[in-house]
């Protein structure tokens, strides 16, 4: 009795290098529509990882992607050989997005998923002036800052690490809390947060600072109060070579100078 081999669908972002490389592989490997894939294999940077993770949210597919980007910190490294066996031998790991629910000036609310973080940013040359609190409790009265984001373990390396926020390994049930350049309190640099946590900012002056609100590339403009919290209902599993495992990747980015 032989093994049936593992169905793929490769995607692409469009740029010549991805396109070329789908092409190349599906000749290879044969084609399936994702929906009857076991595997959707992603061809890009990681703007495209994260564009294919959000479509294929909640479905049950298994993703794994390999670099033709300029980015590729979620991506595998680009091999046409033995693609079946890589994949068998991957390494899975579960993401679950955070869950954004925004108010706006206007009074209407907006809901949007973000696998790396949700960031809240100054409109403005006025500083935004933010009230936070964790499960109902607030925990700083008066945040003066160009920003603040929640970040997940898969974020944690993209914009939470250019404010200087802490990485953290995908499986930690952590979330990161951190600001973007604080004015006022002027040594505060973020705070861990259990997953379970419940995160709401409440714009203070918000017709002299407004803020807009992003999860991952959606963007709301001239937010009131936002609302983050994990989800409870929606994952998906990202495959990452045995070789160079995500948290083998957190720990070379940590000892990296």
């Amino acid at each position: 009795m032989t093994n049936t081999p593992l169905a793929l669908s490769f995607v692409s972002a469009d740029t010549e290098d991805a396109r070329e490389a789908a092409a190349h592989l599906s000749a290879l490997y044969g084609q399936e529509r994702p929906e009857d894939a076991d595997v959707v294999v992603a061809l890009g940077g990681d703007g495209f990882m994260l564009q294919t993770l959000r479509e294929t949210m909640g479905s049950g597919k298994r993703i794994y992607g390999m670099n033709r980007g300029t980015v590729g910190f979620l991506m595998n490294e680009y091999r046409d050989e033995g693609l079946r066996e890589r994949i068998e031998a991957a390494i899975p790991e579960t993401v679950r997005p955070l869950q954004m629910l925004a108010l706006d000036a206007e009074g209407k609310e907006s809901e949007a998923l973000a696998i790396n973080e949700v960031s809240l940013l100054r409109q403005s040359y006025q500083a935004a002036k933010i009230r936070i609190s964790v499960d109902d409790k607030v925990r700083l009265e008066e945040l003066i800052c160009d920003g603040v984001m929640v970040a997940t373990p898969a974020g944690s390396t993209a914009y939470n690490l250019s404010a200087h926020g802490p990485i953290l390994p995908l499986d930690a049930p952590l979330l990161a809390l951190t600001p973007v350049s604080p004015f006022r309190p002027r040594r505060w640099r973020g705070a861990l947060l259990p997953d379970k946590a419940t995160v709401r900012f409440d714009i203070l002056e918000p017709e002299k600072r407004p803020v807009n609100a992003v999860a991952d590339h959606t963007e709301i403009k001239s937010v009131i109060s936002v609302t983050v919290r994990e989800s409870v209902d929606k994952t998906v599993t990202v495959l990452f070579d045995e070789s160079h495992s995500w948290n083998e990747r957190i720990l070379s980015e940590q000892f990296r100078y």
